[in-house]
């Protein structure tokens, strides 16, 4: 959690509830995400679980879960709590997003990971822990896509993730 590069189209527009708050949004994909919860309940009901684990296969037994697959994932996600799915050529401009929540804008969008850097090291926009970043650390952020809000250094503490990588 922290900071990440989404790709949007040109004229994307966040939305703002009634008050002009930027309404938090999951990125990724909507579509993605519904069929794995929708694959991850039926496996649930068949009596298995997604191994998160590298070496496991895919599947393993619940074991003594029995109790509603809801209760262990949570609710099927809701399309209006995601980024639209918009086709791979509609995404052709770069905009950082905090991702503490599930994701608001701290830019807006800009046509080149270049233009997004000076915009949000000229704007003084916060990497995390308070802080801004130089145009040098925002631009290695960006080849990555995403940051942590914050890291421990030994000897300088606590400080940004887009400092720390």
């Amino acid at each position: 959690m922290g900071r990440e590069v989404r790709m949007v189209p040109k004229d994307w527009e966040h939305p703002k509830d009634e008050k002009g708050i930027y309404i938090p949004l999951f990125g990724g994909s909507f579509s993605k995400r519904v069929k794995d919860y929708d694959e991850e309940k039926e496996m649930w009901e068949k009596g298995f679980m997604r191994s998160y684990k590298k070496d496991d296969d895919m599947w393993i037994p619940k074991e003594d879960r029995n109790y509603p697959f809801e209760e262990w994932s949570g609710s099927r996600p809701q399309e209006q709590d995601y980024m639209p799915d918009w086709p791979e050529e509609e995404r052709t401009h770069f905009q950082m997003y905090e991702n503490v929540t599930e994701g608001t804008p701290i830019s807006p969008p800009m046509e080149s990971p270049e233009a997004l850097v000076q915009w949000l090291a000229e704007n003084g926009v916060n990497a995390g822990a308070f802080r801004t970043a130089t145009y040098e650390q925002w631009l290695r952020m960006i080849s990555r896509g995403y940051a942590p809000t914050l890291v421990g250094i030994k000897g300088a503490g606590l400080i940004s993730g887009v400092e720390g990588i």
